[in-house]
Formats: C-alpha cells, sequence, structure tokens
C-alpha cells in the first residue's frame, strides 16, 4: 500500500511541477510579447538574454541527461533506484530541456532574422550543429522513454559515448558565434 502512495505522491509532485513550469513559461510569453509589441526599440538585448539563459539550460540539461542514462543502464530494471532514474529523467526532459529548446529556437530564429537576415556563413553552419543538437535530443527523448518502458537494450559505454556529443556541438557552436570565422 506504501509503493501506491509513494507513486501517488510522485504523479502529484510531477503535475504541480508541470503547473509551475507551464505558468512559468506563460509568464515569460506574456512579458516578452508586451515587451515585444509596446517597446520594439527594446526588445534585442532582452531577445539575446532570454535565448543565453535558454541556451544555458538547454545545454546543462543535455550534458546532464545522458550521465543520468549511464547510471540508469547499470541499475536493475524494476529496482527503487531505476524508478527514481525515471522520475529524474522525465522531469528534466520535460520541466528543462523540452522548453529551453523551444525557448533557444524561438528567441534565436528570431535573433538570426532581425540582426543578421539569415546571412552569414557562419550562422548557416551554427543553425546546422542546432539542428544536430536537436537531433541529438531527440534521440535522448526516446531513450528516456525507452527507459521508461524498461526496453533499454544499450550498454552504459553506449551512453557515456553519446554524452559527449552536446558538448562537441556546444564548443563548435560558441566558436562559430564567438569567432564567425566566415
Amino acid at each position: 500500500m506504501a509503493q501506491s502512495n509513494d507513486t501517488g505522491n510522485a504523479a502529484s509532485s510531477t503535475g504541480q511541477a508541470i503547473v509551475r513550469m507551464t505558468a512559468g513559461i506563460g509568464v515569460l510569453v506574456a512579458l516578452t510579447a508586451l515587451l515585444f509589441f509596446f517597446a520594439p526599440e527594446g526588445f534585442y538585448p532582452w531577445a539575446k538574454a532570454i535565448h543565453i539563459l535558454a541556451v544555458i539550460s538547454w545545454m546543462a540539461g543535455m550534458l546532464y541527461l545522458p550521465r543520468l542514462l549511464v547510471y540508469h543502464a547499470g541499475a536493475e530494471k524494476g529496482s527503487v533506484q531505476s524508478e527514481t532514474f525515471k522520475v529524474m529523467e522525465r522531469r528534466l526532459l520535460r520541466g528543462i530541456i523540452n522548453p529551453a529548446m523551444i525557448v533557444t529556437w524561438v528567441f534565436g530564429l528570431w535573433l538570426a532574422w532581425k540582426v543578421f537576415g539569415f546571412h552569414g556563413g557562419w550562422l548557416h553552419a551554427k543553425i546546422g550543429l542546432v539542428l544536430l543538437l536537436s537531433g541529438v535530443h531527440g534521440y535522448l527523448a526516446g531513450a528516456v522513454r525507452k527507459f521508461a518502458e524498461d526496453r533499454n537494450e544499450k550498454p552504459a559505454r553506449h551512453w557515456r559515448i553519446v554524452n559527449e556529443i552536446p558538448t562537441l556541438l556546444m564548443i563548435a557552436i560558441v566558436i562559430l558565434v564567438v569567432v564567425k570565422p566566415f
């Protein structure tokens, strides 16, 4: 009986977290829209700041999630440890990584259009790498789903290698943005 109560508490806690996350995103969208429509001349620095904050949040999650999968791969299916990893992975993906990716794309595309007019080889390369990062995001989301269903077949070594991909993409993206080599 205690286990079902714990499951109920976890579901309730997750539901509350989703409500808080949705409310936070709603407030961000509303404030951003107000600034965009009523003070467009001051929107650029705010858009850039929000984009940078979203990128940091997205990357934090993208660097942490594969590490969770490394540990989860080593946990026995159905164990308390495995069930804890499932909750952590789901909350990280739904509460941080997914919203941060969406905000990153929205503000990044606006900046690419408004500031650079989608011109510049470095910008095209950056967008290509961000597309690759989004693909890795999708791969990790699928992995979280498989782990949640106890269907993971990949060893911890696989997830250690996958853990390096976001890091390499991030390094290349930052170099392109700062150096603008072409």
